[in-house]
């Protein structure tokens, strides 16, 4: 069974410098032109991509239907049957040709608008839960329909949902109530088939992450090394965020506060370890001397610091973030917030409290390390294979395969 990915030229390239085996994917190029969207030249993906245009850059997205098609046909032509099965991102609802499968990171809907209050409900959850607006990113809240964020997402998630079923970075045993959700509300399969992790043979390998990192791996677990277990705080934002200089420096006077050691990709003093660019993030966080994550609780991040059983602290600043963190401390009791949105004013009292309370040996620091360990040993479980063992991840992915190989129903 042969595989394709098509991407933009230039993303094509990093994926090509990614992959420890290029040949074993093939790596279709779709043409693009970035400056024909009213984006800087040379831009196809968000890493340097100021936010204001992040919504352009998904509209710009629209263009590539018409070289998909052609791809697909060209594929046709060459096997001599068409591809059993396309997988797209959520957000490319549009890509509904064939068999598709739709891979969701997050989902589109308003029903703060319908309200006046901060406190709203969402279609499908149960009305005992409430969000707040507070958990909205500024653009989202103040969208309304007719802005371009909503002119995107809202019919590219509704095309979506006519896919022929969800494939989730998720695993059955940790999110029960949102699987069965997702699924009461779409009335489609939904395949769970994370951790998404990648594998401990590309411990510190550029193929990794893809970039060469801001530290060499030696030197940071040497450095942890010298730590004491559960001592160090990591702090990471993410690859697309960033807080202000103001919040920074709160942030910097909490840690000294606080007197622990902590890795921390910004400028700060002896304490601490400053990791430029890019960090071994998963390796960090595997150390026995890393005790808690401060984090934007992105998912990919969230999923790395539980299966390594490390608790966190949320600063969600966009996206899903903050319903990660609303999971997170009050599902799984896991983690604590620290605020929300890039435009809070913090103190670095606040941040002492949140890191004593979270790394503390016993009471609430302890119960939230000890819930992260038993999350880790789930997501251990979804992994393995052991004859008629199977984890909820292989048995989702037998699932998966058997439906895409059955024919179609017309």
């Amino acid at each position: 069974m042969h595989s394709a990915v098509p991407n933009t030229p230039l993303n094509i390239q990093y994926l090509r410098s990614a992959l420890s085996s290029p040949n074993e994917i093939h790596l279709a190029e779709l043409p693009f032109n970035s400056t024909q969207h009213g984006l800087p030249s040379n831009i196809e993906n968000t890493e340097k991509l100021p936010f204001t245009h992040i919504a352009k850059l998904f509209l710009s997205t629209l263009s590539l239907e018409a070289p998909l098609c052609s791809l697909i046909s060209q594929i046709t032509e060459q096997e001599g049957h068409p591809p059993l099965c396309v997988i797209s991102d959520v957000f490319l609802g549009w890509v509904n040709n064939i068999r598709n499968l739709s891979f969701t990171t997050c989902g589109s809907n308003l029903p703060h608008r319908k309200t006046d209050s901060d406190e709203f409900h969402v279609p499908g959850f149960p009305q005992n839960y409430k969000f707040h607006r507070t958990q909205l990113h500024k653009f989202l809240r103040a969208a309304d329909g007719t802005d371009e964020w909503s002119q995107f997402f809202i019919p590219q998630t509704a095309l979506s949902m006519k896919s022929d079923g969800w494939i989730c970075n998720t695993v059955e045993e940790i999110e029960p109530l949102g699987l069965h959700l997702l699924r009461n509300y779409l009335q489609l399969p939904v395949w769970p088939v994370g951790p998404l992790l990648p594998p401990a043979s590309l411990s510190g390998s550029k193929h990794r992450a893809g970039k060469e990192p801001g530290i060499a791996l030696e030197a940071c677990m040497e450095w942890l090394d010298l730590k004491d277990e559960n001592y160090v705080l990591y702090i990471s934002f993410g690859s697309q965020n960033t807080i202000r200089a103001s919040q920074m420096m709160a942030l910097a006077e909490g840690l000294e506060e606080s007197g622990r050691s902590f890795i921390w990709r910004m400028r700060g003093t002896k304490r601490g370890l400053l990791v430029h660019k890019w960090g071994p993030q998963l390796e960090i966080l595997s150390h026995t001397s890393t005790g808690a994550f401060l984090s934007h609780c992105g998912w990919n991040s969230v999923l790395e610091s539980l299966s390594c059983g490390v608790p966190m602290i949320g600063w969600p600043l966009a996206a899903e973030q903050a319903y990660n963190v609303k999971m997170l401390v009050e599902e799984m009791g896991v983690a604590v917030e620290l605020t929300r949105t890039v435009e809070t004013v913090i103190s670095g009292e606040q941040v002492k409290k949140v890191i004593e309370i979270v790394m503390e040996q016993e009471g609430k620091g302890k119960e939230m390390k000890e819930k992260a360990n038993e999350i880790a040993a789930h997501l251990r479980e979804a992994i393995t294979e052991k004859g008629k063992e199977k984890g909820s991840l292989v048995r989702a992915m037998d699932d998966l395969v058997r439906t895409i190989l059955s024919p179609k129903a017309k």
